[in-house]
């Protein structure tokens, strides 16, 4: 099923529509953001200068440090009284990244989210659970509210009290699940726990994002949870919107953006420059239909390409490739460049260890060490020292092939390592603090 009309337009209209928008766009952050009349005087452009798409890219980038130095609300187009709701991100790294919506906005947000929901599976007659933390946190209402558009009843269990969560999958007959990943299976593991199976439990969808879902990921997802489970992923973050920019369909060969809405493109992360078309760089956004805080060029940090060929679901909008991490997230050890999703595929495709894992980088006599502790499956515990040193051979084998280096193994008990209900948090990087 296709939500809206604007998912299947030519291109030349899509186009269209993002050229009208980009254009209107630019003249009024021009006009009501000191912000972006600096940065477009400093690179000498004006808005009259934007005649066609390919002008975007004269147009300066816009950072989370931009959002952070107009903290809390220099960067909106609208005055505090005509907002309607703000969000912000946590600001564990410094002051919070603050969003804030119109009327306008939130509709437009929740439509936007129908569109993904669709794509993904859901239906009207879903009983859907939503696993994100209500709050400041745009994931939990935006998939909220998204849902509710195409009349999907809403269980808004929150995160947390796992157990409980299991109660109302079974009592309620919950058919969709919004959750992040590592929660999802955190679920599933709790209800073999409790003696339940979690393929018995009535769940057809799994709407999964605010990190990163590989493709091993999403086969342990396949393997708790059954094979009937669609296990798509969307993609989104505060500062464009929370989630709304891009969803998987059920063919699963990427995301499609809701290009009405949103510009993207992929440039050199060191450079700046746009990359050719079909290459991996990092993503950035430019948001072409928000009242209340319009972006111009966000560096979002994740690494993607863009595939513009038609879908066979139908739909001709661009689609983002599965992000292969983030820049910000990259670790340089011993001159190799690794990144966290590399480490999960290659422990994901092993049956004999579990989904849960920790990945640790210290440094020792002026040299990088990289640790990976990672638990047994339950099933193994009793397998003999020499057959368990043998998995640990296997397991460093394999991640010396795929990043280059060698680690340090560490098998651990099943239900050692730290279980997320929110976004997991899997690296620790010691060297900061030396």
């Amino acid at each position: 099923m296709i939500w809206a009309k604007e998912e299947t337009m030519s291109r030349k209209e899509i186009e269209k529509i993002q050229l009208t928008r980009l254009k209107e766009t630019v003249n009024k952050v021009y006009n009501k953001v000191p912000l972006y009349r600096n940065k477009m005087d400093s690179a000498g452009v004006k808005p009259e200068d934007i005649k066609s798409l390919d002008d975007l890219k004269r147009l300066p980038f816009t950072t989370k440090q931009d959002m952070r130095d107009t903290y809390p609300f220099d960067m909106f187009t609208v005055p505090k009284g005509e907002l309607a709701r703000i969000h912000a991100s946590s600001g564990t790294t410094g002051k919070p990244t603050v969003v804030g919506y119109t009327k306008k906005d939130l509709e437009m947000w929740a439509e936007c989210v129908a569109r993904l929901a669709v794509m993904g599976g859901a239906v009207k007659d879903d009983i859907c659970q939503i696993c994100f933390g209500y709050g400041m946190f745009t994931g939990a209402l935006g998939l909220h509210y998204g849902l509710e558009r195409i009349g999907a009843a809403i269980v808004p269990s929150s995160t947390g009290n796992t157990k409980k969560q299991i109660m109302f999958m079974q009592d309620f007959g919950t058919t969709l699940l919004v959750a992040t990943p590592s929660y999802a299976l955190r679920i599933a593991e709790v209800a073999v726990e409790m003696g339940i199976n979690p393929k018995s439990l009535n769940l057809k969808v799994g709407l999964f994002g605010s990190e990163l879902m590989t493709e091993a990921m999403r086969q342990e997802m396949h393997k708790m949870w059954g094979e009937q489970m669609l296990v798509t992923q969307n993609y989104g973050m505060s500062e464009l919107i929370g989630p709304g920019v891009s969803g998987e369909c059920e063919y699963l060969c990427g995301m499609h953006v809701n290009e009405d809405h949103f510009i993207p493109e992929v440039i050199n992360p060191e450079t700046g420059e746009n990359v050719m078309p079909g290459e991996k760089g990092e993503l950035v956004v430019t948001c072409i239909t928000k009242e209340a805080l319009p972006l111009i060029r966000y560096r979002t940090r994740d690494i993607t390409r863009l595939m513009y060929e038609p879908c066979k679901c139908g739909r001709t909008t661009c689609r983002m490739e599965n992000l292969s991490g983030r820049t910000d997230d990259m670790l340089k050890i011993r001159g190799v460049n690794v990144f966290p999703s590399q480490i999960e595929e290659v422990l994901l495709s092993m049956e004999d260890i579990g989904p849960h894992y920790e990945i640790i980088v210290n440094r020792e006599n002026h040299s990088d060490i990289l640790t990976i502790r990672v638990e047994i499956s339950p099933d193994k515990m009793d397998d003999s020292y020499k057959r368990i040193e043998k998995l640990e051979k296997e397991v460093k084998s394999r991640l010396r092939t795929v990043l280059g280096l060698d680690a340090v193994i560490k098998l651990e008990s099943p239900n050692t390592l730290q279980r997320f209900e929110g976004k997991a948090k899997r690296v620790t990087d010691l060297r900061k603090q030396l």
